[in-house]
């Protein structure tokens, strides 16, 4: 949720919300039906086992939980595929400088005995780089007049932020609204990748904290994406429909209020914070 207006006093703060069910599903490897299924290719050996193991990316996962995924795939110890990075030779967009956040491309991954996580990674990204390289998303880029890096982490935040598939194309015009107001992003999903959680529950405090990904306090896009979103956020990045809304909050599941309000925000803030009480206390 984005909440303040541009005349508004900084305090106090509104808290955004993100989607209810954003939750770290660190091992979630029957995540299946949200994942694209990847033809084993050049994943070390080129031998096909008849039982290979799979290692699932879900859609929103950070870097971080990649990591730990295909550590715990190919029976490795923690960090072993975080080290791989720098000597992987990721075919990443110069504007990535390296960090493939963004571009581990959620899918279903075979692997075998002779992967290696150089070759995991590259297979991500490689894939990443196919998907998101496309001539549609080129020129849904070009035409809202940003980079397919930067359409990658608007992306990674309505992922983060929508309640449901049909939300995220109005997530995302929120924020090609706000970016085109010179206003703050003000989404808790960037605050939570500074502070390495998942929660619905922002502080005054969370709002600021010193961190280039704190979009409270910082106008513009995060430097990198803060998650690798699937192909439907990236869809709903490149053609989100018109509308003038600035402002939006998840009052319950399945109930998103998109309005540019800022008293119509104000008033489902507050029904978003008892229903959030009631839970607490239930």
């Amino acid at each position: 949720m984005v909440n303040e207006s541009p005349d508004a006093p900084p305090r106090p703060r509104l808290r955004p919300t993100r989607r209810g069910r954003l939750v770290l599903l660190i091992g979630a490897v029957l995540v299946v039906a949200a994942a694209v299924l990847v033809p084993l290719l050049l994943l070390g050996s080129e031998e096909k086992r008849e039982q290979p193991r799979f290692v699932v990316i879900p859609e929103g996962w950070r870097a971080s939980q990649v990591y730990a995924a295909a550590d715990k795939a190919l029976g490795l110890a923690p960090g072993s595929t975080e080290k791989a990075v720098p000597t992987a030779e990721l075919p990443l967009p110069a504007a990535a400088d390296g960090n493939p956040e963004g571009y581990l491309f959620p899918a279903t991954y075979p692997v075998d005995d002779e992967t290696t996580p150089e070759s995991l990674l590259r297979y991500m990204v490689k894939t990443a780089a196919k998907r998101f390289g496309a001539d549609p998303i080129t020129a849904g880029a070009q035409r809202n007049s940003v980079s397919v890096y930067q359409t990658v982490s608007i992306a990674a935040i309505v992922q983060a932020e929508a309640d449901t598939v049909s939300d995220m194309g109005k997530v995302a015009r929120v924020i090609f609204n706000r970016l085109a107001q010179d206003m703050a992003l003000q989404m808790d999903s960037t605050l939570n990748y500074a502070l390495k959680r998942s929660t619905l529950d922002t502080t005054s405090g969370d709002t600021e904290i010193d961190s280039p990904y704190n979009s409270y306090e910082r106008k513009g896009l995060p430097p990198t994406p803060i998650g690798n979103p699937g192909e439907q956020a990236m869809q709903a990045a490149i053609s989100p429909p018109p509308g003038p809304w600035l402002y939006f909050v998840t009052v319950g599941p399945g109930d998103t209020r998109f309005t540019d309000s800022y008293d119509e925000q104000l008033t489902n803030v507050e029904e978003f914070n008892r229903n959030r009480r009631t839970v607490t206390t239930d």
